[in-house]
């Protein structure tokens, strides 16, 4: 008889590590969430990040441009095309960026870098309809361009954020129509209704009521736990600041997080920040995905480090947002720990659908490849603020005079693996229809 002298075998361990990471979902949450990675190779992609993570954390590849302390920064840990958007905080101005760090984590530039230059070719073929000769160009745009904005901060050059005001190319009049169809006013009309006793939710389908015990505890969190954490021209605010008006669950939100706890809470807000009655989003924080590949020791060490999640996302936060939410924080309800943040009235994915051709489209990657960078340097800021130019410094000596080559080993890795998620995701539609 013969038998089996390893356990290679993609089929079953890609079906079995998707079956662990949603053990804990309720049955229709996860009957959801897979037909959402069924739809596309860019879905699965994008909901399958521990996949990722566990390919990729001990690749050999790191040592040629990385790979060494000075090159670790704070990582989005989720790098992908469509986590770039327009958004817009307590100040009522649009910025494009990134503006989700569920997954961040400390770790080398190179995991963030080579996600996002997978999503660019998945993305590419799928949305934008690329050739390949122009998704090779646009990967080499944005590993040029992520190096460059390194490059510059060691020149003294001033970082460009991305705004109404200063958004070029495709970006221009997505952002100016952001600008005049999104609104605070709009949002609310959206979420909520005003009545003689009030605005409270309207509960559209995506929003339902909470039991009255869990609303109770709710209530309790944000004035005893939520508000302490708060930091900033709010932590002096008074209770009536934080009164809370109303509270829903949200439902059927996002992919990769599909099926986690969510809230919705209206609070009272004030005049003096222009925005009476604001949204905070409350959404319960797993360990990030590449969390569950560090050995034991170095997740002994996380810990000691960030006690909980929620302290964990609010220190990324802080650390590599360009402008971190006034409202962040976190708090602890029925046994999870959440983070608290204000929902964003200008919320809006980019549609590269849109984007005519592959030159257009590169004026687009080398914006994810300069505010990535950007978001590198702050996180390496926070981690070493006694010098602030040991990332750049160090990430640009790997590089130096060897660029060509580097942009070459991303193309070939991101191509090579965008083909690896087709192949993986056509095992998981397969096995899901049989």
């Amino acid at each position: 008889m013969s038998l089996p002298l390893t356990q290679h075998n993609r089929p079953r361990q890609l079906l079995e590590a998707i079956d662990d990471a949603n053990a804990e979902l309720r049955d229709d949450d996860r009957t959801t969430k897979y037909a959402r990675l069924a739809v596309s190779p860019y879905a699965f992609f994008r909901g399958t990040n521990h996949l990722y993570w566990a390919d990729v954390w001990h690749d050999w590849r790191f040592s040629l441009y990385g790979g060494l302390p000075e090159t670790q920064t704070w990582l989005q840990g989720d790098a992908h095309a469509f986590n770039f958007g327009a958004y817009g905080h307590h100040d009522d101005r649009v910025r494009y960026g990134m503006d989700d760090f569920d997954d961040a984590l400390i770790g080398d530039y190179q995991y963030d870098l080579w996600r996002l230059a997978i999503s660019l070719v998945l993305d590419a073929r799928e949305n934008a309809e690329l050739s390949r000769k122009s998704i090779g160009k646009a990967l080499k745009a944005l590993v040029e361009s992520y190096h460059d904005e390194l490059a510059g901060h060691m020149r003294g050059e001033a970082p460009q954020w991305v705004n109404v005001d200063t958004a070029r190319g495709p970006l221009k009049p997505f952002m100016e129509k952001v600008e005049r169809k999104h609104s605070r006013k709009r949002m609310l009309d959206k979420w909520t209704s005003l009545s003689d006793v009030g605005r409270h939710f309207d509960r559209p389908g995506k929003l339902v009521g909470l039991p009255a015990h869990l609303d109770s505890q709710l209530r309790k969190a944000i004035n005893e736990e939520y508000r302490s954490t708060l930091r900033g021209e709010l932590a002096e605010e008074g209770g009536e600041h934080f009164r809370v008006k109303d509270s829903a669950r949200r439902l059927d939100a996002g992919t990769g997080s599909l099926g986690l706890d969510r809230f919705y809470v209206l609070i009272e807000g004030g005049d003096a920040h222009q925005h009476d009655d604001v949204i905070l989003d409350i959404k319960e924080q797993r360990p990030p995905a590449g969390f569950a590949m560090m050995s034991r020791a170095q997740q002994r060490a996380w810990r000691n480090t960030f006690p909980h999640e929620g302290a964990r996302h609010a220190a990324a936060f802080i650390a590599i947002a360009e402008h971190p939410d006034i409202y962040l924080g976190w708090l602890h309800l029925a046994g999870k720990v959440f983070s608290v943040r204000e929902r964003s009235p200008y919320k809006e994915d980019f549609p590269t659908h849109k984007v005519e051709g592959g030159k257009e489209y590169r004026k687009v990657v080398k914006q994810w490849g300069r505010i990535l960078a950007r978001e590198h340097l702050r996180g390496a800021r926070a981690l070493h603020p006694d010098d602030p130019s040991r990332f750049a410094r160090a990430v640009c000596a790997e590089v130096e005079g060897r660029m060509d080559h580097a942009v070459q080993m991303v193309t070939t890795l991101a191509l090579s693996y965008a083909e690896c998620v087709g192949q993986d995701y056509r095992t998981f539609v397969d096995a899901r229809c049989s």
